[in-house]
């Protein structure tokens, strides 16, 4: 295998990367909002199982202390007082009301253990098995201690006489928090649901999002692929109204490929109309060859006239090649020169001038309405060669009557160029063909005027170049007038 092969790349479409991400982002954000709710719910429910073993301490150590009657505990007082139920309502006050109530059975339905100890740690009483051992207490004390991976509440209250206020006794309640974790566990797995369909429905919606929001990048990648294959392909990007980069993306796409499709059109036809122009003169100068090889070369008059054809058509095709080459820049002069700004009365009195000098037989005149500089986006050369193409038609075609008008004027955004002959004029119905390639009214008089067909075609691609205007008016034997207009630029003047 060559090693300068390049490997396919891994395709990963980016809709599923949108949703991918989409799912990701949500699942973050979700997870720290979740996270942050469930740590304040378990802390709040901690509290909560906190506060009911603070509460069993004090009542049981208060009940305890009240029915000692100034001895020792024992294992039948303490007995009686946690498995009493209510008091006879003759002695009962509403202070005993917050203690005198089924207190095992409270402490059962919280999951507590409850173990009373005398003075010397020996069990009185206990509700289940002692988790952790016993310790004296010199007063009430609520703590967290570890348990088989699990955590637990442990409270430990001395048990004061409520005559002598000595310590008769230890109470111990243990809580190994099966509400909590039984609250806890189910808290989580509805935190792992939500967080799962927090995924699923973020990445489903992610993934739709994109699918309508990126459109048209799927557009544009199968009209890409379709002008890799074949540039000649006259395909574009499906036009949205959409106000976005995409929508952006697509509309200077289009615009690309238009270009890009002129340019080919351009060279198609550059290339069509050179072989069928220079078909002629190149037939031309091989039959004169023909001929003087067979037998004109030792005829020195057939000798001398086939020469001079053939340089005259050398001549021409050298005209035909040059031209076609300005024709083929003037396509690109919205790329090259779309900043070039020129004067242009300087140009125009620079073309006035040296017509005079070359035609002193025709009669020139300048119509300058314009009171100051003016200047247009145009490039200087340019505005110079499309003027000496209208008045070298003008001299062309003007036999009898050899006058020629100039005028400038402008209004407050173009600047208006008119090059006016009285010869021999175009007939309506040609006014139209005249900016057209190759396009002669008379193809044997312009011939032998020594014309193309291709200077009007070059001044009307010129000035559409610089975003300006060229138009014909002619009446058959009454002349023409080409009238240019060109936008101004504006310049910022804060003076």
């Amino acid at each position: 295998m060559d090693d300068h092969e390049q490997k396919p790349r891994k395709f990963f479409s980016l809709k599923l990367k949108w949703a991918f991400g989409t799912a990701i982002g949500s699942l973050v954000i979700s997870l720290i909002v979740v996270l942050t709710i469930f740590s304040a719910f378990t802390s709040d429910l901690l509290n909560q199982e906190r506060t009911a073993l603070r509460q069993s301490l004090t009542t049981i150590s208060q009940q305890l202390g009240e029915n000692a009657n100034q001895r020792e505990l024992t294992r039948q007082i303490v007995s009686d007082t946690l498995q009493k139920k209510v008091l006879d309502s003759q002695q009962e006050t509403s202070e005993d009301k917050i203690y005198h109530r089924p207190v095992l059975q409270g402490l059962s339905d919280a999951h507590q253990n409850v173990t009373v100890f005398n003075l010397n740690g020996k069990p009185l009483f206990q509700t289940g098995d002692v988790i952790q051992k016993f310790q004296r207490a010199a007063h009430q004390r609520v703590t967290l201690k570890k348990w088989h991976g699990h955590k637990m509440i442990v409270g430990r209250s001395p048990i004061y006489d409520k005559q002598t206020h000595q310590i008769i006794g230890y109470l111990q309640i243990e809580n190994p928090l099966v509400n909590y974790y039984q609250h806890y566990h189910r808290m989580l797995l509805i935190v792992v649901l939500a967080l799962c369909l927090v995924v699923i429905f973020s990445g489903l919606l992610g993934y739709g999002l994109s699918y309508i929001l990126l459109r048209p990048l799927t557009d544009i990648g199968k009209t890409l692929a379709v002008v890799t294959k074949d540039l000649t392909k006259d395909v574009r990007t499906p036009e949205t109204k959409r106000n976005d980069e995409l929508g952006e993306l697509s509309h200077l796409l289009n615009e690309m490929l238009d270009r890009t499709q002129r340019y080919i059109d351009q060279q198609s036809q550059f290339v069509g109309d050179v072989s069928h122009e220079l078909r002629t003169p190149v037939a031309i100068i091989q039959g004169h060859m023909e001929m003087l090889e067979r037998w004109g070369k030792d005829d020195p008059k057939v000798l001398a006239d086939s020469i001079k054809a053939a340089l005259a058509e050398t001549s021409r095709m050298n005209n035909l090649v040059q031209e076609m080459l300005d024709l083929s820049r003037a396509e690109q002069v919205e790329i090259k020169f779309r900043d070039a700004t020129t004067k242009v009365e300087e140009v125009v009195e620079q073309v006035y001038n040296n017509f005079k000098m070359i035609h002193p037989d025709f009669q020139f005149t300048l119509d300058d309405d314009l009171r100051q500089d003016v200047e247009v986006n145009i490039y200087r050369d340019h505005l110079e060669q499309i003027l000496i193409i209208l008045c070298d038609n003008a001299v062309k075609y003007s036999a009898e009557r050899k006058e020629i008008h100039l005028s400038l004027s402008r209004n407050y955004s173009s600047v208006e160029i008119a090059v006016q002959d009285f010869g021999e004029g175009i007939a309506p119905e040609e006014v139209d063909k005249v900016f057209d390639r190759f396009y002669r009214v008379d193809k044997a008089r312009s011939r032998k005027k020594g014309g193309n067909g291709l200077g009007l075609s070059i001044a009307q691609r010129l000035i559409k170049g610089y975003h300006g205007t060229i138009t014909l008016e002619s009446q058959l034997g009454a002349g023409s007038i080409f009238r240019i207009t060109l936008p101004i630029v504006k310049h910022d003047d804060n003076n």
